[in-house]
């Protein structure tokens, strides 16, 4: 399959080159338009209870979005701020599509006590398509914004659907600043790595076909479902880093097949047969770690889901067609790779090798550290979030800091709202209604009654919850459901631990099957799973003890907020876990080709890490710059979810990779390779192995390690970096 859709890219590589710029166009034109489209709400789950009720409010009493502003002066009592004032909310009222404007003068509550504050409430009417409503709240912002005077000495307005739009034109701006910062940074590496701009830039045309997969497949999920703001970000991150490390791979084998194959359409041939194998082992580990997400019945994890594996699917594309037809126009442009002395991987020999010899001791060592760096977990929160997720320069933060530096804390907060059907006892309502003193109650059509409790504090902190629990509890068997921000939040909780053990299964069993698939081995794939949970632990760890606890949080922008977004820990262990699996195939590649070729385990351990570590750390760097470059944008779940993978793929690379994988597999000497006899007949006839074009020459078959003949294997990185180990190293 891979030689058919090699020689495919290659006998029309003009088609195919238009056919990918007809894709990047559409996904630079059409695909983003997803940044309007989309939302900031997460944590719907269908079929809890908290969304049921929630849509039998509505079906009952279909009210319309409402939009926020807060006027600031030295004395909203005075004269000129008060005229200002009514006049704008005399405009407001005639606004097409708003139902209600409050004055903020006559209603109690929305005139801070400081008298230096006050809040202009906009509601709209219900049942407005989506153009009428965006017509509407732009409308109405304009006219909030035009308060003015020199009395106002600042004016906020979000919420509702005005928070989605700022939101998404945040994370537009987040978007490119990241795309700016990361791509230059990219290309510098590259020109270390093959010594020379024509191969550097090829995979930047692919990691630019990336994030077009990214934007075009958002915005197609966006016609089904709701996209989440955070969407954005974790997807073009990846598609951009994924997009990267397969065109690195190609790139490597490409340079060292045109070493020995001076025809370059056969070189690329080759390049494919041997390395497209790789790249499409690489996809499918990545898309099994995300297909976890689809277990859980929530809309935001299953479209993230289904999103970042239809980036990937583009980005194996791009590396298997896209860059083959590159290379088939081009390819002849780009020198081959030079030989050198064999020096490359002395230094990831020796630490192979000392691994392995003192295999007790690094156990010993690193697993504890490792551990200790993940005790946070064991404390780990979600929540919802508020403003304070967002950067301080965004309206909607600012909104909420102006609201809790003059109102009284709690205000604004949504309330616990309780559903009582029809049929609900009055000593069962009574009891709802005591447990929160300030309750308020309201009657809708068909005999249904609304209870709104005050949650004592932030909307989903631990009284909100508890309060929603507490309700559950009291109701009995009586027709009343709980809904708002903390129920959603409770149900979101239970969801996942209800769905967890399912969604690790999925993946442990994928995972398996493809490493075994792999390897031949029934212990290799409990091992590396074993390891890699390892460095997830640590890097997790370290987020819940910067973003939850508050410790070095300022270093990165953000503030300790008693919990992780709700969205960060499932995304992060689905993609870390998928990522950390391409570093363990590289090494396990290298180790199984010198196992074969010597049948010195103990050896082979040494000459697999000495021909794969260099590589494992030139990749890991290009992720971690790219995962890096997202973090500069200020929303708190993506400073969580970068941090997050930025750390699990360093620690993989180097702690895990480095140390506990040879002094494992030293430990487990010729049992690591161990099966039964009917799984390795099994795998004899079915399992993957990597095309050697030319047996006679290549020893290695890993596109990365730069397989040559013997008196070559090893250098290939060197060759194509034209730097010496200590310094690509940065030693």
């Amino acid at each position: 399959m891979l030689s058919t859709l090699a020689r495919a890219a290659t006998r029309r590589p003009l088609t195919v080159l238009l056919l990918w710029g007809l894709f990047l166009l559409l996904g630079f034109g059409l695909g983003t338009g997803v940044f309007g489209k989309l939302s900031d709400d997460v944590p719907d789950v269908p079929g809890t209870e908290s969304q049921i009720a929630a849509e039998h409010l509505d079906g009952l009493d279909p009210a319309g979005d409402s939009i926020t502003g807060v006027v600031e002066a030295a004395a909203v009592a005075d004269p000129a701020v008060r005229a200002e004032v009514r006049r704008a909310v005399a405009d407001l009222r005639e606004v097409a599509g708003v139902a209600e404007v409050p004055d903020p003068y006559a209603t109690p509550g929305l005139v801070a006590e400081d008298g230096r504050a006050l809040v202009v409430s906009v509601v709209l009417a219900g049942g407005l398509d989506d153009d009428a409503e965006e017509a509407a709240v732009d409308d109405a912002a304009d006219r909030l914004h035009g308060i003015a005077g020199s009395e106002v000495s600042g004016v906020h307005v979000s919420g509702g659907p005005l928070l989605g739009q700022q939101l998404g034109e945040r994370a537009q701006e987040d978007v490119k600043n990241a795309e700016l910062i990361s791509l230059p940074v990219v290309l510098v590496l590259l020109l270390v790595v093959f010594g020379g701009l024509r191969a550097a830039r090829l995979p930047l045309l692919v990691a630019v076909a990336g994030i077009a997969g990214a934007f075009l497949a958002l915005f197609g999920f966006s016609r089904f479902t709701d996209i989440s703001v955070y969407a954005i970000q974790v997807t073009t991150m990846l598609g951009l880093g994924l997009a990267v490390d397969y065109a690195l791979l190609i790139l490597v084998r490409f340079r060292e097949e045109r070493r020995h194959t001076p025809d370059v359409v056969e070189a690329v041939h080759r390049t494919v047969a041997a390395a497209g194998r790789t790249v499409l082992f690489s996809g499918l580990t990545v898309a099994v770690s995300l297909a976890g997400l689809l277990v859980f019945p929530s809309t935001f994890l299953r479209s993230m889901g289904l999103a970042v594996a239809a980036v990937v699917v583009v980005d194996m594309l791009a590396a298997l067609t896209l860059l083959p037809a590159l290379l088939a126009r081009f390819g002849g442009r780009i020198p081959p790779a030079k030989v050198r002395p064999e020096e490359e991987g002395r230094l990831f020999g020796r630490i192979a090798r000392f691994a392995a010899r003192r295999r007790v001791a690094v156990l010993a060592v690193a697993v504890p550290a490792l551990l200790v760096l993940a005790l946070p977990v064991s404390g780990l929160t979600i929540n919802l979030g508020d403003a304070r997720q967002l950067p301080k320069d965004t309206e909607a933060r600012q909104l909420y800091d102006a609201i809790e530096a003059h109102f009284p804390p709690g205000t604004g907060v949504s309330p616990v709202t309780v559903v009582l059907r029809p049929g609900t006892d009055t000593a069962t309502a009574d009891r709802i209604r005591a447990l929160a003193p300030g309750t308020t109650a309201r009657d809708l059509s068909g005999g249904t009654t609304v209870l709104e409790l005050p949650p004592g504090g932030p909307a989903d902190g631990p009284a909100a919850t508890e309060l929603v629990e507490r309700v559950r509890e009291v109701r009995g068997d009586a027709p009343v459901q709980v809904t708002g921000g903390a129920a959603q939040l409770v149900d979101f909780r239970q969801m996942l631990a209800d769905r967890a053990p399912w969604a690790a299964l999925t993946v442990l069993a994928g995972i398996f099957l493809l490493l075994f698939a792999f390897t031949g081995s029934v212990l290799l794939p409990l091992r590396t799973v074993a390891t890699t949970l390892l460095s997830l632990g640590a890097a997790l760890g370290a987020v819940v003890w910067v973003f939850q606890d508050g410790h070095l949080a300022a270093l990165v922008g953000a503030e300790g907020l008693g919990a992780l977004s709700l969205t960060a820990p499932p995304l992060i262990i689905a993609i870390a876990f998928g990522l950390a699996m391409d570093y363990e195939l590289f090494i396990l590649a290298r180790m199984r080709e010198a196992r074969e070729a010597t049948g010195d385990d103990r050896e082979a351990v040494v000459t697999g890490l000495r021909r794969s570590g260099r590589v494992v750390t030139c990749a890991a760097l290009l992720l971690a710059v790219v995962f890096g470059a997202f973090m500069t944008g200020g929303f708190s779940p993506i400073l969580q979810i970068g941090l997050g993978l930025t750390l699990a793929v360093l620690i993989d690379a180097t702690v895990v990779r480095m140390l506990l994988v040879p002094a494992t597999m030293a430990l487990l000497g010729r049992r690591a390779w161990w099966a039964p006899k009917p799984l390795r007949r099994a795998h004899e006839r079915f399992g993957v192995r990597e095309e050697v074009p030319d047996p006679a020459r290549t020893f290695s078959t890993s596109p990365l390690d730069g397989g040559g003949d013997p008196e070559h294997i090893g250098r290939t990185l060197r060759a194509l970096s034209n730097v010496s180990p200590r310094s690509a190293l940065g030693a």
